[in-house]
């Protein structure tokens, strides 16, 4: 009998989880959280250059990164990143208000900026991507 309740209580957890793998939407939330956790750091502690990976290819292709945004984007350092919560807008689109703190690497001159991004879910490749382009640095907020 003890036995049968251990047994249980080892597969209950395996039996719940297994159920939650094959739920596409907890998928897809699980997707958009780690994307716009990977993204916040890769913003944090890379540069924003970096950050090329996580744009649609559409808006690439539409709106190359030119190697004078590459040069302005190295000319700063990201200090704050303050995230709103994602809001659904549809099935497959998220928007989220970002507060980031830049400061000039050379002047030292802090100042901030408000991104507003939006992100679209990719069902045949199971990923998000930013469709509205990386932080626009050289707006005044």
């Amino acid at each position: 009998m003890k036995r049968r309740w251990m047994l249980a209580a080892v597969l209950a957890p395996v039996l719940l989880l297994a159920g939650c793998a094959n739920d596409p939407t907890r998928g897809k939330e699980r997707a958009l959280r780690d994307t716009l956790r990977s993204y916040a750091s890769t913003l944090r502690w890379g540069d924003i250059a970096q950050a090329q990976i996580f744009l649609d290819p559409a808006y690439l292709e539409q709106h190359p990164i030119s190697e004078t945004d590459l040069a302005r984007y190295r000319q700063v350092q990201v200090s704050q990143y303050s995230e709103h919560p994602a809001v659904p807008v549809g099935d497959a689109e998220v928007h989220q208000v970002v507060e980031i703190g830049l400061i000039n690497v050379h002047t030292q001159a802090m100042r901030t900026i408000v991104d507003r991004q939006v992100w679209r879910y990719d069902a045949r490749q199971k990923r998000w991507w930013l469709t509205s382009g990386l932080p626009d640095i050289t707006r005044r907020d």
